[in-house]
């Protein structure tokens, strides 16, 4: 089921469960996901695009919590912790830290990378096959381990 369909389906839910914070969220990724295909100049996104808009949408939100640790601002906390709840249950399972090593290390094969200076032809292989399952970041850890 596309992501899209899903939402509806959830928010229809959401609203019959009279859950505002579920129902405002998934109201929010929709609206970007709109913007993203009214961007594009297309009536529907692929799932890829997608996953892509829902990630965004998960870092902003991510960020956001850090932020807000930062400050001391705990009723904000607690929100944007339910936010990212909420938004986790659309994203693909995330891999583990072995999966995810041994892509990486399969990718650096691939592209025969063998110093720093070849991360970003690792990293342009590699994020399309981690698309949504993984964190940019948590990937670029794995791959700096990798070259040296």
């Amino acid at each position: 089921m596309a992501i899209v369909e899903l939402l509806n389906q959830d928010m229809k839910q959401a609203m019959k469960d009279k859950d505002k914070l579920k129902l405002g969220v998934i109201r929010m990724v929709k609206a970007s996901i709109q913007n993203e295909a009214i961007k594009l100049k297309k009536d529907a996104l692929s799932e890829d695009e997608e996953l892509t808009v829902l990630a965004r949408e998960l870092k902003q939100r991510n960020d956001s919590l850090h932020e807000f640790k930062e400050a001391g601002r705990d009723d904000l906390v607690s929100k944007t912790e339910e936010e990212i709840k909420i938004l986790q249950a659309y994203m693909p399972e995330q891999l583990s830290d072995e999966e995810l090593e041994q892509i990486v290390v399969q990718t650096i094969d691939e592209v025969q990378a063998e110093s720093m200076k070849d991360m970003g032809k690792v990293m342009s292989a590699l994020m399309p096959k981690v698309k949504g399952k993984a964190e940019g970041a948590r990937v670029n850890q794995f791959v700096q381990k990798h070259l040296k």
